[in-house]
């Protein structure tokens, strides 16, 4: 689930609206890391981005409108999933990827801000779902192609797999807080796919 740590420079073509949309977003994802989700102000996003107040209310008309906003663009710039050929090497690339992301300092803190907010705020809960509903869709692709090689029993379930991968290492940063590292990803890979390969995650049989 690679995504660069900042949305600056990366802003698509458009003119005035796209830059307004980037500077806003980057704003945000400032605010929360610095701040939390409940110190995020509609007005203080405003200021950072250095756009009117007025602008920034009418377009997205809450601090969860942000939020979701930040969560769909930072899907959307999300990378592809791997494609090796082996469904060892795709698991392991999910893995280090979404380690890579936890372990960034600006965007593990934004997805740590989010998941707190999601604890209490149902919008910001939907935002959340809706950006692991995506990644997970994407990279479950790599599950399917492996039962299509005859690596995994036909039925896995490839949203689950991939949920199963990532886990371990969402548990250790947001309950445990103990380090997230190459050797926890690894660990994950190895038992999810051994579990796979077992039929544990076979829920059909088409």
């Amino acid at each position: 689930m690679e995504q660069p740590s900042r949305l600056a420079g990366t802003v698509r073509p458009g003119g005035r609206t796209a830059r307004v949309r980037a500077a806003v977003l980057d704003a945000t994802q400032d605010e929360l890391v610095e701040r939390g989700f409940h110190g995020l102000t509609m007005d203080q996003v405003a200021a950072k981005a250095g756009v009117g107040k007025t602008t920034v209310y009418r377009r997205w008309k809450s601090t969860t409108g942000l939020v979701a906003d930040l969560m769909n663009e930072l899907a959307n710039q999300s990378s592809p999933h791997a494609d090796t050929g082996d469904v060892e090497a795709d698991l392991r690339a999910n893995a280090l990827a979404v380690l890579e992301a936890l372990n960034d300092g600006r965007l593990g803190a934004t997805f740590q801000a989010v998941i707190a907010a999601a604890t209490c705020d149902e919008q910001a809960s939907q935002a959340l779902r809706a950006f692991y509903l995506r990644r997970i869709e994407e990279w479950a692709t790599v599950v399917d192609l492996a039962v299509k090689r005859g690596e995994l029993p036909a039925g896995t379930d490839g949203p689950e797999v991939i949920r199963a991968i990532s886990a371990p290492l969402y548990y250790r940063l947001v309950v445990t807080r103990e380090p997230v590292d190459h050797a926890v990803a690894e660990a994950s890979v190895a038992r999810t796919l051994a579990a796979a390969r077992a039929g544990a995650f076979v829920t059909s049989h088409g």
